[in-house]
């Protein structure tokens, strides 16, 4: 005898799933696939065509183009503790992936899909390029007067990590798949709310006073 008030192969969490939509799984990877390809083929060509020449300029003295191996973290920080950042990359990687099972949001989508990407990009760099043994040099590229260099992993990492601070802030949940709306709808019902109080005042515009 069927029970009326369940459907055949569904159980409560797949109701539960498609009560707030799809997971945004496929949008992560979509995300971390396109930084982790444009941050591996631009190291592939500066390689091929700038290393061991010299800098090219983008903007004047302001931005050039220099390869530069880095064997510590972005921005060339901790040379001597490469292996510790292979490790906490892994790390970031895993705890991504875990957080996937439950991520409804298109923000946290990109935001996480940058990391993953930018991160997937250097460690890459770490596993495979010279000296080898998580200890390889990333190759980094982008040289900005006056800051660092630093390569397109590196700008998905700080744009991805901006993204989680800023929606962390600002309450958007990682599992909620109107987050990114929460603000404009919060605006929106306080407006309707005043207009609501003046028309039964009688202060609204065009409204009678009493």
């Amino acid at each position: 005898m069927t029970n009326p008030g369940r459907t055949t192969g569904e159980s409560g969490a797949d109701r539960a799933e498609g009560a707030r939509g799809s997971r945004r799984v496929p949008l992560l990877l979509a995300v971390a696939g396109a930084a982790y390809l444009l941050d591996l083929g631009s190291k592939l060509a500066v390689v091929a065509e700038l290393e061991n020449r010299r800098s090219v300029k983008v903007l004047g003295d302001w931005l050039e183009l220099t390869v530069l191996r880095n064997s510590g973290a972005a921005f060339g920080i901790g040379e001597a503790t490469t292996i510790l950042f292979t490790v906490i990359a892994v790390a970031v990687t895993v705890v991504i992936f875990r957080l996937a099972r439950k991520l409804y949001s298109v923000p946290w989508a990109i935001a996480l899909g940058l990391l993953l990407g930018g991160g997937l990009g250097n460690l890459t760099d770490r596993l495979f390029r010279t000296p080898g043994d998580f200890r390889g040099a990333v190759v980094d590229f982008i040289h900005i007067r006056g800051f660092s260099v630093m390569n397109l992993a590196d700008c998905a990492i700080v744009c991805g990590g901006i993204g989680i601070v800023l929606f962390s802030f600002l309450g958007w949940e990682l599992d909620n798949p109107d987050s990114k709306d929460k603000l404009e709808k919060a605006t929106e019902a306080a407006a309707k709310n005043g207009t609501a109080a003046a028309e039964r005042d009688g202060t609204a515009p065009g409204g009678l006073s009493r």
